[in-house]
């Protein structure tokens, strides 16, 4: 296909059709900057810039020696929960026990209009009652449709497509999913029983990650959780890399029975603590709690105005109605909490029938026997992905 064009605009709106009509194949490799600039008599810059603009559309992706190479169509993302009719049993499809959630009530309440503050004034004391004690004095509290649009969120306010991060590997499916379509490059840290492993970490660090997205309890697909050596140790490592930013996935802190460990060094980087509902009160129920600094919450506000219908800019009131009344609820706090338990009490019996069936991920100073045959599988829960929920570097 001949490219034509003698400014930035042009040049890409002429790739871009070659690509929409076929005529350039995902997998071509366009010209060298140079060689088209010379082609077409215009700057180096300026093939540059449209070769940068293809890349932030998803159309093209720089390929180190390769160049610039064209990109496939999108392939359909994995989605959480199991395939139905599948005779195994997915364990790390997130949904929790029907029969253990607290009942849902939505209860009559005036209407709120624009300029109603966007978060209910006793969401405001349950959220801080659970965040105070593990954000930095001065945080900012913000609501989140989940921890999932959380992270989607937090990632488009830090990071640029292209930009690295370091991740869990094994990974939740449903992060991967976000930092595919963010465009984000995934640098894989290796998991143990207690969580991420220090040195995998550095590793990541010092190949460019730009954030860190971990978490500290029931990790998934593992079942980890950090203990204080192992986030004492992360910590210690984080505090000699200010410019990274730090987003803790803390999804289960309503059913927890581990203690919050936390990796986050109080030096004024860029940081966010989720805590999302949807585990104790039902997937449905989207809302999470989100400690933040203050120049995030700033970032986040803005981009929830433009996300919205109308420059809504905050969690429905109806969600938060309804999450206040079981939260609030002596009755309803008690069966989140004997849920808690019991999840606890089955994560044990899978953990003795595995040991019990291999051996061989006990020995000493090997990992849990849930994390061993993750690392064992093809890092995915059975029907939801394959390998798509691993985090091999692409």
């Amino acid at each position: 296909m001949k490219i034509t064009g003698r400014s930035a605009e042009a040049i890409f709106d002429s790739i871009r059709e070659g690509i929409g009509t076929g005529q350039l194949a995902a997998g071509s490799v366009l010209p060298p900057v140079r060689e088209l600039a010379e082609r077409l008599g215009v700057n180096r810059n300026t093939v540059a810039a449209a070769y940068k603009r293809l890349d932030g559309a998803g159309l093209a992706s720089t390929a180190g020696r390769r160049g610039t190479v064209v990109r496939g169509p999108v392939a359909a993302m994995a989605r959480e929960g199991s395939t139905p009719g599948l005779a195994l049993h997915d364990l790390a499809s997130g949904n929790p026990d029907p029969r253990l959630l607290p009942v849902l009530r939505m209860q009559a309440s005036a209407p709120r209009l624009y300029g109603t503050a966007t978060v209910d004034v006793r969401m405001q004391r349950l959220a801080r009652a659970s965040l105070d004690a593990d954000c930095p004095p001065g945080y900012a509290l913000e609501l989140t449709h989940g921890a999932v649009d959380g992270i989607e969120r937090l990632l488009a306010a830090w990071l640029l497509p292209g930009d690295r991060i370091a991740v869990e590997d094994p990974c939740f499916l449903g992060s991967l999913n976000v930092l595919a379509a963010g465009g984000q490059a995934v640098l894989p840290v290796a998991v143990d029983a207690h969580g991420m492993q220090v040195d995998a970490l550095r590793s990541a660090l010092d190949a460019g990650a730009r954030a860190v997205l971990l978490t500290p309890r029931a990790h998934n697909p593992t079942g980890a959780s950090l203990d204080a050596r192992r986030a004492r140790a992360l910590r210690q490592l984080l505090a000699g890399y200010p410019q990274v930013a730090v987003l803790i996935d803390d999804h289960y802190a309503l059913l927890s029975q581990q203690a919050y460990h936390s990796v986050l060094p109080v030096d004024g980087r860029r940081w966010a603590l989720l805590r999302s509902l949807s585990k104790a009160l039902g997937p449905d129920l989207r809302l999470a709690w989100l400690g933040c600094d203050q120049d995030t919450a700033t970032r986040l506000r803005l981009r929830l105005r433009l996300r919205l219908a109308g420059g809504t800019g905050w969690v429905s009131h109806l969600l938060q109605n309804a999450a206040i009344a079981v939260l609030e609820s002596s009755p309803q706090r008690a069966r989140i909490a004997t849920a808690g338990v019991r999840y606890q009490q089955r994560l044990q019996a899978l953990q003795e029938q595995l040991r019990a069936r291999c051996a061989d991920t006990t020995a000493d100073g090997g990992p849990e026997p849930v994390a061993a045959v993750a690392g064992r599988q093809p890092r995915a829960g059975a029907g939801t992905g394959g390998a798509r929920a691993a985090c091999a570097a692409r």
